[in-house]
C-alpha cells in the first residue's frame, strides 16, 4: 500500500462513504489490505518528470511533493488535486476523481503512477515504454449496482466499489500510434469478487485507431516501442474528416461537436503461464473535446479543436457550441489551444465497466504476472507485478458480472486546467 507525503486524507469521510467503506471490510471476503512497501531510497522514471509551463503556478517541487512508495520499493508520482490546498498554486491538468472518496481506498492507498512502465523496462529492455504525467486519469464508483446476463437482463446480483486509474493521454499525437497503457483496475464486490491488479493493457493494434465517425481503421505508423503487441479492444478518435463533415457547417447550421469524442475500449485479461483466464474486464473509458485530433495534413499529424473555432473552409464554419462559448460568438480572438479559456481540455469523462469476470476459485489470491497481465505464476520474477485475485468464479456458468456507465460525462476542470492535460 501506497505512502503518500501530501495526499493523506485530513477531513472527515461523507456519510455515504464511510457507510460503504464499512461494508467493504465486513461483507465477505475480508479485503484486508497488503503490507505497506519499504521504501529503498529510489526513484522512478515517471517521478519528477512534470514541469510547471507559463501558465501553472506551482513548482515542480510542490507538484513532486504528491508521491507514494510503490511496491517496487520506489518513489512515484500520485494523484493530486488541480490546485495545491495548501498554497493555492496551480498545475494546469488533473487526475480525474479523488481517490480519497472510494470506498475501498483505506485498502488498496495511493496508486503509484507508472509502475507497470517501470517493471516492464526489467521484465523486457527492449520494450520500453514511458507514458507522459498528466494522462493518468483517476474514475471510482462507490456502491455500483451488477447484474448478470449484461443491461438487458438487469437481474442484479452485487454492489462492487470500484477504484481505477488509466492512463488516458488526449493531447498529444501519442495514441494515434501507441496502443500499451497503463491501467489500475481495484473492485470490491458484496459477492466475494475482488481484485488489485495492475499491468499494461494493449488497446486494439498498434500503429492505428478507429475513426470516430466512419469506423475505419486508420493506419499511422510505427508505435513506440515498435514491438507493441496488438490487443483486443479499439482506441476511437476523431479526424479531420470528422471535423470537416461534423464542425465546419454551412450558415444556419449548428457543429456537432458531439464528434470530438474518444473512447478507448479495453478487451483484456490477466492470464497464468499456461494462458488460463484468471480475470477478464473490458472496461470504455470516454472524452469529450479532448484538446487534439488527428490531421494527416499538420507537421505533427495533430489537429487542434481550438484552431478550428477561429477556422473558415469557404463559408463553412464552426457554429455554436462550445466555439461560441469560449469565443463569445467570435469577439475574443487568438485563444491558443493550450490557453486556460479553451473549452477543449479533454477533462469531461465517464467510464463503462461493462463485464468484470474472475475465474480463480481454487486460488491462490495472490499471483505474480508480467507487466503485460501475462505468464501468472506463484512465485516472483524479474519485472513481475503482484496481483491481488478473490478466490471465486463469478462467471455463473459463463455469464457476465457486469456494470454501468460511471461518472455521466462529469468535468474535472478546473478553471486552472489547459492542455496538455
Amino acid at each position: 500500500m501506497g505512502i503518500s507525503r501530501r495526499t493523506t486524507r485530513t477531513t472527515p469521510l461523507t456519510a455515504a462513504v464511510a457507510a460503504t467503506l464499512a461494508w467493504a471490510c465486513t461483507e465477505g471476503t475480508p479485503f484486508a489490505p497488503i503490507d505497506a512497501p519499504v521504501a529503498t531510497g529510489e526513484v522512478s522514471v515517471a517521478y519528477a518528470r512534470w514541469t510547471p509551463g507559463p501558465f501553472d503556478t506551482c513548482s515542480q517541487a510542490i507538484h513532486d511533493s504528491y508521491s507514494t512508495v510503490g511496491p517496487d520499493g520506489k518513489l512515484y508520482p500520485t494523484w493530486h488535486p488541480a490546485t495545491d490546498p495548501a498554497t493555492g498554486c496551480s498545475f494546469g491538468h488533473e487526475h480525474g476523481s479523488d481517490p480519497r472518496e472510494s470506498a475501498i481506498y483505506d485498502q488498496v492507498g495511493d496508486i503509484p503512477f507508472g509502475l507497470a512502465n517501470e517493471r516492464l523496462d526489467i521484465f523486457n529492455p527492449n520494450m520500453p515504454r514511458h507514458e507522459d504525467h498528466v494522462g493518468h486519469k483517476v474514475e471510482i464508483g462507490n456502491s455500483v449496482r451488477m447484474n448478470f446476463g449484461g443491461p438487458a437482463d438487469a437481474v442484479f446480483e452485487a454492489e462492487c466499489h470500484f477504484l481505477i486509474k488509466m492512463h488516458q493521454g488526449t493531447h498529444s499525437k501519442d495514441a494515434f500510434t501507441n496502443n500499451m497503457h497503463e491501467i489500475a483496475y481495484h473492485a470490491r464486490c458484496t459477492d466475494g469478487s475482488g481484485v488489485s491488479m495492475t499491468f499494461m493493457t494493449n488497446i486494439g493494434d498498434a500503429g492505428s485507431f478507429t475513426d470516430t465517425c466512419t469506423g475505419n481503421t486508420i493506419n499511422v505508423g510505427t508505435a513506440s516501442p515498435p514491438n507493441s503487441p496488438d490487443g483486443g479492444g479499439r482506441r476511437i478518435i476523431p479526424t479531420r474528416e470528422c471535423v470537416e463533415d461534423r464542425i465546419l457547417v454551412s450558415p444556419g447550421d449548428r457543429s456537432n461537436f458531439g464528434a470530438l469524442r474518444e473512447s478507448w475500449q479495453i478487451s483484456e485479461s490477466l492470464r497464468t503461464v499456461d494462458n488460463h483466464s484468471l480475470v477478464s474486464i473490458n472496461p470504455y473509458f470516454n472524452v469529450r473535446e479532448p484538446s487534439r485530433f488527428f490531421d494527416p495534413t499538420q507537421p505533427d499529424i495533430v489537429g487542434r479543436p481550438m484552431d478550428v473555432c477561429y477556422e473558415l473552409m469557404g463559408n463553412q464554419a464552426a457554429r455554436g457550441g462550445t466555439c461560441d462559448e469560449v469565443t463569445g460568438e467570435g469577439t475574443i480572438q487568438g485563444i491558443a489551444y493550450d490557453d486556460p479559456r479553451t473549452g477543449f481540455k479533454g477533462a469531461v469523462r465517464d467510464f463503462d465497466i461493462n463485464s468484470f469476470r474472475i475465474r480463480n476459485e481454487e486460488g491462490p489470491e495472490i499471483w505474480y504476472t508480467d507487466p503485460l497481465g501475462l505468464n501468472g505464476s506463484t512465485t516472483e520474477f524479474p519485472g513481475s507485478i503482484r496481483q491481488w485475485i478473490a478466490r471465486i468464479d463469478n462467471t455463473r456458468g459463463g455469464a457476465d458480472l457486469h456494470g454501468p456507465r460511471i461518472g455521466k460525462e462529469k468535468n474535472h476542470a478546473a478553471a486552472s486546467v489547459h492542455p496538455p492535460n
